[in-house]
């Protein structure tokens, strides 16, 4: 599994070439991208966009959101300090988009720090960042890799020349892979699948690199290497959307943490708001502050870096600490002590061996819990502070799969792949298993041969929550998780249907597999044999299932501009609709007349409005009239004397019809 996309020779680099002589075109931009930012640190004016493209596109409060949300807290104290030396950082946030609660807009950030004593302060910071309304990490992360550097080189040149290759990118398609034309390479990136995704997710995956939900490439291993046993814990308290504080001591560290815990529900969506990286400075951190200390904490998920927000957010109730404190330290000390249990001890060159306790961490462990997160105001330790109760065991069978690789760093590196997709399958598994119970009813159902395609689909099975949860009760949770998970499992189902993650997955699902459904209705519609359905039918269901399709023609072309796929198949049925005249003809012939003159009017006079409709415009209530005489006329004998009298009414109604089209009505004399 690739964690960063990969970067391959362009096919055809004479595409770009005439985009990046006129300027991108600001709608094709926005498919992907906002904006691209260059923020700057003043000394006197603080946070403040320098640079802004395509410009005019962000609103004031929207600069200011993103340039105090686009620096790490301080100057980091973690880097060595030399007399002139650069750090870079990729990490991102998220915000919500102005008028909409909703939807949000994502930054991806590219800043660099530059110690140097001779300057005032010591230092100066720069940050690029791309805003997109999209969470697609395996694009900008490495396209910021890209365009970051070119920025501190070319200035704001590097923005445009980005932009024009981002416009000729096609637009993006949810849940597939994707090469993305850049400079003379292709970015290959696999895009998560959109909420709405009527296909489940199978496991196991045929191809590990498929992303099945948000943040398919954040690394679980690096992320929670400390904190390998808790990560079932974790997994639970994000099903049931539990408001969780991470802290890290980075904003890259603290970013790719949060994304990592989000990517632990796929393909569950994660309903809750979370937040990478979140500052005081945010439009919404006076909001969670300011709650009582009787109210419960919204449920979300905040990665924050700055030491005060353990002091300033004590109602929350889960706080996890992650990362280290250098990021020159690679390997976890082997006397780190955790909050509950010790995590792994790594051993070079062999597996992760799994130590319950030891005394020495074991006291240690005890201390933190009684001082609570505030004992990282001292001294940073990955551990977990949490009431909650996991019903989930720990399954020691993965963590004994994992590899550690000793001190070489590249070795290292390769084993925290194969670590991260050990992880990562094992948890889409286990999420998999976990909302198998509810496929029932978001199952979609297909007509069977023996019954006809052109009446109305069945509805799905209700879903009514004590009903589940009994039904459930009775048939146990299934074989996976009847080994990993503890005696009252049902109280974690009863807690998800109650939690914040529930019902807009359960909505969004049931929604796609209604859609579904109606598609699978219509391709069985367009591949019935109508012969057959009619030598088995009687003369009123012929007539109700002409008045079927009726209904179904009209449905469909009143619905969205429509492909000339779906053009093809109307035009199709056209010749069943006149099969299905015929044979009433034929029927009232056999019958004398009397037992379907009724069908043979209504046959006519929905002939006749599919024609008009087919014009192009509908006929009104005078006109029909006069069709429908019309009609009926031509199918009697008319007598010699008796004709012209008959056609009598359809003459006035059709006056009537040209005088109101000439935008008058007749007067009662001129009538008559």
């Amino acid at each position: 599994m690739n964690r960063v996309p990969s970067l391959s020779p362009r096919r055809d680099p004479s595409s770009t070439g005439s985009a990046l002589a006129q300027t991108p075109r600001p709608a094709a931009l926005r498919r992907w991208v906002l904006a691209f930012c260059i923020i700057r640190f003043d000394l006197e004016q603080g946070q403040v966009v320098e640079e802004c493209f395509p410009p005019d596109t962000l609103t004031s409060d929207q600069q200011l959101v993103v340039a105090l949300s686009s620096f790490p807290d301080s100057m980091s104290h973690h880097h060595p300090r030399h007399r002139s030396s650069i750090y870079d950082s990729i990490f991102f946030f998220r915000f919500p988009s102005a008028g909409s609660c909703d939807s949000f807009v994502y930054g991806y950030v590219f800043n660099r720090q530059r110690h140097d004593e001779r300057l005032p302060r010591g230092g100066e910071q720069k940050s690029v960042v791309i805003l997109s309304h999209f969470p697609y990490t395996s694009v900008f992360r490495p396209l910021l890799q890209i365009l970051g550097p070119l920025c501190f080189d070319i200035g704001r040149t590097s923005l445009e020349l980005v932009a024009s290759h981002v416009a000729v990118w096609p637009p993006p398609t949810p849940g597939c892979a994707m090469d993305l034309p850049i400079g003379g390479a292709a970015l290959r990136a696999h895009l998560p699948p959109a909420p709405d995704d009527p296909s489940p997710a199978r496991f196991p995956p045929s191809n590990p690199s498929v992303a099945f939900g948000l943040f398919h490439e954040a690394d679980l291993f690096v992320s929670f290497r400390g904190l390998l046993l808790h990560l079932w814990t974790l997994w639970e308290l994000m099903i049931l959307g539990e408001p969780l504080l991470v802290f890290a001591p980075t904003p890259t560290q603290c970013s790719e943490a949060v994304s990592a815990l989000v990517s632990l529900l796929a393909p569950l969506i994660c309903s809750i708001d979370f937040r990478p990286y979140f500052t005081i400075h945010d439009p919404d951190f006076p909001g969670v502050n300011s709650l009582p200390d009787d109210a419960s904490f919204p449920p979300m998920v905040l990665g924050v870096t700055n030491l005060f927000f353990l002091k300033a957010l004590r109602s929350i109730p889960h706080v996890v600490s992650v990362g280290i404190a250098s990021p020159n330290t690679s390997r976890i000390p082997s006397g780190a002590p955790r909050s509950v249990s010790t995590g792994p001890i790594p051993r070079p060159g062999g597996t992760l061996s799994v130590n319950r306790f030891s005394p020495s961490s074991l006291f240690n462990a005890v201390k933190m819990r009684r001082g609570g997160p505030l004992t990282l105001m001292t001294e940073h330790r990955e551990a977990i502070w949490t009431t909650y109760s996991p019903i989930t065991k720990p399954d020691t069978a993965i963590l004994n799969r994992l590899v550690d690789a000793g001190v070489s760093q590249r070795i290292e590196e390769s084993m925290s792949v194969v670590n991260n997709e050990i992880l990562r399958r094992h948890f889409l598994e286990l999420t998999t298993n976990f909302l198998a119970p509810f496929g029932p009813y978001l199952r979609a159902k297909t007509p069977s041969e023996a019954s006809s395609p052109f009446g109305s689909p069945p509805p799905l099975l209700p879903f009514h929550a004590d009903e589940f949860l009994s039904s459930l009760a009775a048939r146990g949770p299934g074989k996976f998780l009847a080994k990993r998970m503890r005696s009252n499992w049902l109280d974690l189902y009863r807690r998800f249907l109650g939690g914040k993650n529930f019902m807009p997955w359960f909505q969004k699902r049931r929604a796609a597999a209604e859609q579904e459904q109606q598609r699978l209705w219509r391709l069985a519609r367009k591949s019935a044999d109508i012969h057959k359905l009619i030598s088995k039918m009687s003369e009123l269901e012929i007539v109700d299932s002409f008045n079927s399709i009726e209904g179904h023609l009209l449905a469909e072309m009143q619905v969205l501009p429509r492909s000339e796929a779906q053009l093809e198949g109307e035009r199709r049925l056209i010749p069943h609709r006149n099969q299905v005249q015929l044979n009433c003809r034929r029927g009232r012939h056999l019958t004398g007349g009397s037992s379907t003159g009724g069908g043979e009017s209504t046959l006519h006079r929905s002939r006749s409005q599919l024609e008009a409709k087919r014009r192009g415009r509908r006929l009104t209530g005078a006109e029909f009239n006069c069709r429908r005489r019309e009609e009926v006329d031509t199918s009697r004998e008319p007598s010699s004397t008796g004709g012209g009298e008959k056609r009598s009414a359809p003459c006035r109604s059709r006056a009537q019809l040209k005088a109101e089209r000439r935008g008058r009505h007749l007067a009662g004399a001129e009538l008559n």
